[in-house]
Order: C-alpha cells, then sequence, then structure tokens
C-alpha cells in the first residue's frame, strides 16, 4: 500500500473541509504532533485511528484507501502536470511529486524547489534518500557535517540521521529528491 499517498489524502481531505489539525486532532482524541506526523509520512496510523480519521473527515475508511494498492505499469508525469504536495507546514519549500499518478511505489520521487534565505531544523525519518541539486546551490546537513551542493551534485544517505536541507544563498534552488520509506 502506498503510505505515502495515503498521508496526502489525509491532508487534502482535511484542508477542502476546512479543518485545523487542533480540530481534527481533538475530535480523534490525539495531539496535533500526532496527526501533523501522519500527514507528513513520518508514522502509519492504526486502523482504528485511521477509521476514526475518515469518520471525522466525512469519508468511508474504504473510499480512504481505495485504489492505493492500484500499480500501473508505467507512469508519465508531464512538467504542466506535477503534482503540488503539502510536506512541512514550517517550511516554504515547495514540494512537486513525479510520480502521484502511481498509487503503490517503493520510492517517492520529488523536485523541491527551494527559495533564497530557506532555513529549517535538522529532522530525522525512516528510510533513505537521493538527493541531486537541478539548478543553483543548497547546503545540507547531515548530523554533524555540511555539504555545499551545486548544480549536478548529489547525496545518497540514510534518513534516520538528523539532516536539513536550506538556502542560504540569492537565488531559488532545484532539487531533485528520492525517497524510500523504510528498508527493503
Amino acid at each position: 500500500m502506498n503510505l505515502v499517498e495515503l498521508a496526502q489524502r489525509l491532508r487534502q481531505l482535511r484542508f477542502d473541509r476546512g479543518l485545523t489539525l487542533d480540530e481534527v486532532a481533538e475530535q480523534i482524541g490525539q495531539t496535533k504532533s500526532w496527526l501533523s506526523r501522519v500527514e507528513n509520512f513520518r508514522i502509519t496510523p492504526s486502523l482504528s485511528a485511521l477509521a476514526d480519521l475518515a469518520s471525522v473527515l466525512g469519508v468511508s475508511t474504504s473510499s480512504l484507501l481505495e485504489g492505493l494498492d492500484d500499480r500501473p505499469q508505467i507512469v508519465c508525469v508531464r512538467q504542466s502536470d506535477r503534482k503540488p504536495i503539502s510536506r512541512d507546514a514550517d517550511s516554504s519549500i515547495e514540494y512537486f511529486s513525479l510520480a502521484h499518478e502511481r498509487a503503490h511505489r517503493t520510492m517517492d520521487p520529488l523536485v523541491l524547489k527551494v527559495p533564497s534565505g530557506e532555513e529549517r531544523e535538522p529532522r530525522t525519518h525512516e528510510g533513505e534518500e537521493f538527493l541531486m541539486v537541478l539548478k543553483g546551490r543548497v547546503r545540507f546537513f547531515y548530523g554533524e557535517q555540511e555539504f555545499t551542493l551545486s548544480k549536478g551534485d548529489s547525496l545518497y544517505f540514510d534518513s534516520e540521521v538528523e539532516h536539513c536541507l536550506s538556502n542560504p544563498y540569492a537565488n531559488e534552488a532545484e532539487v531533485l529528491c528520492l525517497f524510500r520509506l523504510g528498508r527493503q
């Protein structure tokens, strides 16, 4: 099952209904932090918590899960069809999904637009990531290490170590990001 797509569906349904994290979390007996981690695909809700979320969002659990196991052999996403996704509320980085039409996938390719002046707190999550700078320059912090990356530079790393991307430079940067949740 594509857990990234599930997280995106939950967030979009909440937005569509004009509900805040606090409102939904309170109605299901969870914390705002827990719900934020669910929507940012950092944790996976239990089936009972998912049923509670579906109820508050006004959908059935089955409709919430519908199609998450579909797996077309190939998906073509044109640049004009990239899907913007909300991933980090505390960041001005724009995320664009490059494979949103394939519900079940083992990795998630994204293009990140990193504005000038972007700074954020390091975080961790399960899985592995690959980053490649497509345009501009960025700084990347990984544990105690710091990397300055320019167009064409790339990194591959375990996401369980605290990491973050920043752009202290004058121009916007664009970064290809591939991440895979969990280990295979």
